[in-house]
């Protein structure tokens, strides 16, 4: 492992996942400094060591520092980690590109499709950083639920780049006695994975929601993640990488896990509620609600297959039923299953 011990970290977004990290390199020794947007967060985290909205009763070292400046948590920093949603991503992050370091690394730990110009994480950070950032990116993506991560529990991640020396010192700089970080190269597999999976989360919520059982959940998991693998292989993925952590892992936590949010949307749709009503409620975001139109949107422009995410699609974005959008699916023409 490289010496990481001197590095300076800097994290965009105190969600979940920003503090759980934040919290993780801070118990390794590393000088980490959190951005936050909200007031309330700040004041939070600065003056009670907690972050109560994201992780309860997770108590943070008082080395963390935090901050509401942009500059202030990225200027000087060797490492800075993305942890913004997706459709914040391109806004937050731009104005950054005025203090990072020439050398820094960057790590995408968002996962999404991009609305509108349905682009990856890393094509977006490369636009809005610069093209000489897409030789020191890399993706952070897996089975990983905020919480049990800032509680210290066992987890392993797959960390993506082009350049396997960034990959290396981003996998060093993360792993921990119980964060297990693992190498790849296959920086578009990682990032197909992470976005597809939360729309197939809602729709094996959906189907929890509606009573369907367990034979229903785990066909929506396998054809899910069949899908996942061929837009994944026609943005230029490896197959073996969607059968891996930021695949199969991160779709089986998040369709099955009781912390997945994308679920929990689902189970309520499932029930009765209505997507407004839903959303109008919740804290945090629920990436495969934005992401279901990307997707959707994506797979029609590279000619995809993509069942599940088209009702998904139709339930959340047209107001199909879903018990109608269940019936769709099982009454599509026969086919191979490998076809």
């Amino acid at each position: 492992m490289a010496n990481t011990m001197g590095h300076t970290v800097g994290i965009i977004g105190a969600g979940g996942w920003g503090t759980a990290l934040a919290r993780l390199l801070c118990e390794k020794g590393i000088e980490v400094v959190l951005w936050c947007r909200g007031e309330e967060t700040f004041r939070n985290i600065s003056e009670k060591r907690e972050n109560p909205s994201y992780l309860p009763g997770i108590p943070l070292p008082a080395s963390l520092r935090v901050t509401c400046s942009l500059e202030e948590a990225v200027r000087g920093r060797e490492i800075l980690i993305c942890a913004v949603p997706s459709h914040g991503v391109r806004a937050t992050i731009g104005p950054t590109a005025a203090w990072l370091a020439s050398q820094a690394l960057v790590v995408c730990a968002t996962k999404g499709i991009e609305e509108g110009s349905l682009k990856t994480m890393g094509e977006v950070l490369t636009e809005a950083l610069g093209q000489d950032v897409a030789e020191r990116l890399a993706f952070l993506s897996g089975p990983t639920f905020a919480l049990e991560v800032g509680r210290g529990l066992p987890a392993a991640v797959t960390v993506a780049a082009v350049n396997e020396a960034v990959g290396q010192e981003v996998q060093a700089t993360l792993s921990t006695q119980t964060f297990r970080a693992y190498t790849s190269r296959d920086i578009v597999g990682v990032q197909m994975g992470g976005a597809v999976k939360n729309i197939i989360a809602i729709a094996a919520g959906i189907s929890d929601g509606l009573g369907l059982g367990a034979n229903s959940r785990a066909a929506l998991i396998t054809r899910g993640l069949a899908e996942m693998t061929r837009l994944a292989v026609r943005r230029g993925a490896e197959a073996l990488t969607l059968s891996g952590l930021a695949g199969l892992g991160d779709l089986v936590l998040t369709c099955t896990g009781e912390l997945s949010r994308n679920r929990r949307v689902g189970v309520d749709i499932g029930r009765g509620r209505r997507i407004d009503q839903i959303l109008s409620q919740m804290r945090m975001v629920a990436e495969g609600v934005k992401n279901t139109a990307s997707v959707y949107r994506l797979a029609r422009q590279l000619d995809v297959e993509m069942p599940i995410v088209e009702q998904m699609h139709c339930v959340l974005n047209e107001g199909k039923n879903p018990v109608e959008a269940v019936r769709d699916l099982m009454q599509r023409s026969l086919k191979s299953e490998n076809g």
